[in-house]
């Protein structure tokens, strides 16, 4: 009996960890020191509807892919608490998911997660983590409602089906940083 006290105590205990480590958008979704975007799922399902009437291949496959991300979320913050609490779940997070791969340039440090998807080249959840931005963006113009900011830390989370290989042909398009180890990795 004192084993399942014990057991009972301990989960109670634990719960507000689960919490932070679930809801970190949530969490900071109203601070006026981070920018937050969360794309709903039905926002997903209206562009799914989108005709494309094209004959470009391409075009197609990025509808696709944006048609199986069920959820896209990213918050972005220049204040060094926040970017503490973010470094922290991202460390929980990344327990459960594996890490894609690492870049490390210029104090900047950009990490990808993936949660295996139904087979080798889809993944069921994308986390990206890029920290250190601040020395790249100090001397940067970066206006967010009229106020000049810097940004200390980036996070994205998508989840659905995502094809990696759509992943990177559109983070090279973008010219973002990442894109080119993404194909690689997609490749192998």
């Amino acid at each position: 009996m004192k084993k399942y006290i014990t057991i009972v105590v301990m989960a109670i205990l634990m719960m507000p960890l689960t919490g932070m480590a679930q809801d970190i958008f949530e969490k900071y979704s109203d601070n006026d020191q981070v920018s937050y975007v969360s794309i709903k799922p039905k926002m997903f399902q209206m562009l799914a509807k989108i005709d494309i009437d094209t004959d470009d291949a391409e075009a197609k496959a990025y509808m696709e892919m944006v048609n199986s991300i069920t959820s896209f979320k990213t918050m972005a913050t220049g204040d060094k608490e926040i970017a503490k609490n973010i470094s922290k779940w991202v460390a929980t997070r990344s327990n459960s998911l594996e890490e894609l791969m690492e870049v490390k340039d210029n104090g900047v440090a950009m990490k990808f997660y993936v949660k295996q998807g139904k087979d080798e080249d889809h993944v069921s959840e994308l986390l990206m983590f890029i920290n250190g931005l601040e020395s790249v963006t100090k001397d940067s113009d970066i206006e967010i409602n009229g106020e000049k900011r810097t940004i200390e830390t980036v996070v994205i989370s998508l989840t659905g089906d995502i094809d990696l290989n759509q992943i990177s042909k559109l983070t090279q398009k973008m010219n973002l940083p990442g894109g080119e180890e993404l194909q690689k990795k997609a490749e192998k």
